[in-house]
């Protein structure tokens, strides 16, 4: 899903030219468990880039505690540059807002809970988040929960999201330019 080849194996066309693979446009993926400090490094990779900077944030506030964590993240960006684009659950619409912006993600796994609980189809929205990042020419920091290193969830619904989680890590993992994992506010360099 990833690059857009001919189906042959062979690394020259018929007219004797390099065959050129087109892959997603260059983004990075930063993972990390809660806490970890994968925000505000991701806003780091960011920060030196010209503003306007798209912020594209996926959390809903449903209860007064998420409220104020939003109201914190928003208060933490004021003044730098950052334009915050909300897109619970059309990140692709989002991410093609202003293709050529430095774009950074806060975060897919909020962004597969928002499609699950509203039972989009998970299959769709992520060949739309594919060919969104294919189309863009701004750098691209995309940020989610690893959430894969715990136990075994209790539910079905749980292990579902884990599961999907996971998927979707690996496969944006294998186009990424970079992939960067947070523990402790540590950055640890996995691609």
């Amino acid at each position: 899903m990833f690059r857009l080849e001919e189906p042959s194996n062979v690394p020259y066309t018929r007219r004797g030219q390099p065959r050129q693979r087109r892959t997603l446009s260059q983004f990075t993926l930063v993972l990390g468990g809660a806490r970890s400090g994968k925000s505000r490094h991701a806003e780091q990779l960011l920060i030196g880039h010209t503003p306007p900077r798209l912020y594209i944030a996926t959390a809903q506030a449903f209860d007064d505690e998420m409220r104020a964590r939003i109201a914190q993240h928003r208060a933490d960006r004021k003044g730098a540059g950052w334009q915050t684009i909300e897109a619970p659950v059309d990140l692709a619409a989002a991410l093609m807002h202003d293709p050529a912006a430095p774009a950074l993600v806060d975060c897919l796994t909020l962004w597969l809970t928002n499609l699950m609980l509203a039972e989009h189809d998970i299959a769709v929205a992520s060949a739309q988040l594919d060919a969104a990042l294919m189309a863009r020419t701004g750098k691209t920091v995309l940020v989610s929960n690893e959430v894969g290193l715990g136990i075994v969830p209790d539910n079905a619904l749980a292990r579902r999201f884990r599961d999907e989680a996971g998927r979707l890590h690996q496969r944006l993992a294998a186009a990424a330019l970079a992939v960067t994992f947070l523990v402790a506010g540590l950055p640890m360099r996995v691609k």
